[in-house]
């Protein structure tokens, strides 16, 4: 029977199976292959935290969850239409978040007695042959024994031949969902250009997965989902630790600063480590630590020396970070501090997504120690964040946390990138010379508090630093009682200062006054916007606010939230910014929260805001 094209509006798929799957390949590649058909998309990676974790096992099942559309899309999805499962434990683990009557497309050499006993099915029960499937479009495929009948005369080994089965699956996809090979194609020589038979093999995979779809009788429709009317521009598909990457190097270059970055590997921030070691054309230097102190302290000399420093981690890196962030904010610095989020405490949840340093970044220093915190809220937010983070810290001369989380970071969507020429100035208090026959005193300040920035080796910019209290001015060691509290109140006075160069708090969506305001940061952003958008058309008096700079707030912001009879806040800890809330603006705003390690669902917000508001 000829196939018939049907168009739909939105997909969300995700493909399930073990880490040596390639199950994040797969989604990476159909990811990027939709963002050359136009498609506007979300997605979240879900992986374990072990590299190899425990083969066919519930603990070691690694996903990829992705929407794409032909409309705006917000998030990867609350349920799927589509659960690609390589064996029975990516079944198991994902088959409650699949729609009623969405397609499986089951690998049926992961279902043998072996897989259904790893996933811990009853008596080895299958539930490829009972009727617990009714509900379901099954599609049981042998990919295994597909994939190796297309490779026999290869020359690869079995072990070889079985990494392969991914790229038949994403074949078997891009027929169903008339999406053209040629991408796909141009990765795989490209990743294992030099080697013939592996280009020849994948290459062969995924034509087979291609054609079998052609020919199955299983399908009778094929989906076409068309390019979502995104505004005029010229766009790429970003992952959220590259945009913060190439956020950090515009602002270098706009700065005209070196960019240091040292760093200790950290999951999930490692990647942004490995992404700027590319860019030594940029003058970017690189340096991996012996770990997280020496990092932090690498980067503050380089700030010292005249370069933008930067360093990132994540909670528990952060936390060994905190005493020299302290001598940061002591020597008055430009320093960009990274904190890609995870579940804790401790090491906690590696590879999941948290929202938990909140009260870590504003508060967790010791003594009187504040510095500027702002966050990004998506991946393609990601670039403008970090830009901004070093606009403040060079402009202001203070370290400045950056707060990203695990799903920010390795999600991706696609990014309509700004020029050059679109980007903020961004304005040095760099010393090239010393005063004209007047005496250097490297504390003195301007109507905003900053001070200049002196580079050793410059003559007559010779001056003490250290952590050791100092007078005012002369910048002299001091432990005089009146001195100490005056320097405490300039450095708090400082960062306050910084509220008349950022912008006003807006309303996101919605009115400017109401009934209900949903107030969140970070990554919350799209299944929020998602949630109001929803809420409005159905007739709720509901606003979203977004805040971006968490430490000091936009001045208008009380102003903004007392506008609304009720605040609610969406997050994923226990309250955090709901508390600082409360406590800055006497609000009685009320707490949303999630801690499960995985973002929220637009429905888990639409049923909490409703509870509310009745």
């Amino acid at each position: 029977m000829p196939s018939i094209n049907e168009k739909i509006s939105e997909v969300v798929i995700c493909f399930a199976g073990d880490s040596g799957d390639g199950i994040q390949l797969t989604g990476g590649q159909f990811t990027e292959t939709s963002s050359f058909h136009g498609n506007d998309f979300a997605t979240f990676p879900n992986f374990p935290a072990e590299i190899r974790a425990p083969k066919g096992t519930l603990a070691g099942v690694s996903g990829f969850q992705l929407k794409f559309g032909s409309v705006e899309v917000f998030t990867p999805g609350d349920r799927y239409d589509v659960l690609v499962a390589m064996n029975a434990a990516a079944l198991k683990s994902n088959l409650n978040n699949l729609k009623k009557g969405g397609i499986i497309i089951a690998n049926i050499d992961g279902f043998d007695s072996k897989n259904l006993k790893l996933a811990e099915f009853i008596d080895g029960e299958n539930p490829l042959e009972n009727q617990s499937l009714d509900g379901f479009q099954v599609h049981k495929i042998d990919v295994t024994k597909i994939t190796r009948t297309a490779l026999k005369e290869s020359g690869l080994g079995i072990k070889e031949i079985d990494r392969c089965k991914n790229m038949f699956v994403l074949g078997y996809l891009y027929w169903m969902y008339n999406r053209k090979l040629a991408r796909t194609e141009e990765f795989i020589r490209l990743k294992f250009k030099g080697q013939d038979t592996l280009i020849e093999a994948n290459l062969k995979a995924l034509r087979s997965g291609y054609n079998f779809a052609d020919t199955a009788e299983a399908f009778t429709s094929r989906y076409e989902v068309e390019p979502a009317p995104l505004p005029k521009g010229t766009y790429r598909n970003i992952i959220g630790n590259h945009g913060l990457a190439m956020g950090l190097i515009a602002a270098a270059e706009k700065s005209g600063l070196d960019l240091f970055y040292g760093s200790y590997p950290i999951t999930p921030a490692s990647d942004i480590l490995h992404f700027l070691s590319r860019y030594k054309n940029f003058g970017v230097k690189t340096f991996q630590a012996e770990d997280e102190i020496a990092a932090i302290t690498s980067a503050i000399g380089a700030a010292f020396g005249g370069a933008l420093g930067v360093t990132a981690s994540s909670g528990p890196g952060i936390a060994l970070k905190t005493e020299a962030m302290g001598l940061a904010v002591m020597l008055e610095l430009p320093l960009v501090i990274c904190n890609v989020q995870r579940g804790g405490p401790s090491t906690g949840l590696p590879t999941k997504t948290e929202q938990s340093d909140l009260f870590q970044a504003v508060y967790g220093r010791n003594s009187e120690a504040p510095m500027p915190v702002l966050a990004a809220y998506s991946p393609t937010s990601a670039f403008g964040a970090a830009y901004e983070a070093c606009r403040i810290a060079i402009e202001h001369m203070t370290p400045v946390m950056l707060l990203s989380d695990g799903y920010i970071a390795n999600g991706s969507e696609p990014w309509r990138f700004p020029r050059a020429s679109d980007l903020t100035p961004i304005k040095s208090r760099k010393m090239e010379k010393s005063p004209n026959g007047d005496p250097f005193y490297p504390y003195q300040r301007n109507e905003e508090l900053v001070r200049n920035w002196a580079v050793p080796g410059t003559k007559g910019l010779e001056h003490r630093v250290g952590g050791l209290e100092k007078t005012p001015i002369e910048g002299n060691v001091s432990y005089d009682p009146e001195n100490h509290e005056q320097m405490v109140r300039v450095r708090a006075e400082k960062i306050q200062k910084i509220v008349d160069s950022i912008e006003d708090q807006e309303i996101e969506n919605g009115e400017e006054s109401g009934d209900c305001l949903v107030v969140g940061w970070g990554s919350t952003y799209g299944a929020i916007e998602h949630a109001v958008n929803e809420l409005i058309e159905e007739g709720y008096s509901i606003s979203q606010v977004h805040i971006r700079y968490l430490n000091p707030f936009p001045k208008n912001l009380g102003e903004v939230l007392k506008k609304f009879k009720t605040v609610l806040v969406p997050e994923l800890n226990s309250g955090q910014l709901c508390s600082m809330i409360r406590s800055e603006f006497l609000i009685d705003a009320k707490p949303i929260t999630k801690i499960k390690g995985m973002p929220f669902h637009v429905i888990e917000i639409k049923e909490e805001v409703k509870k509310y508001l009745k």
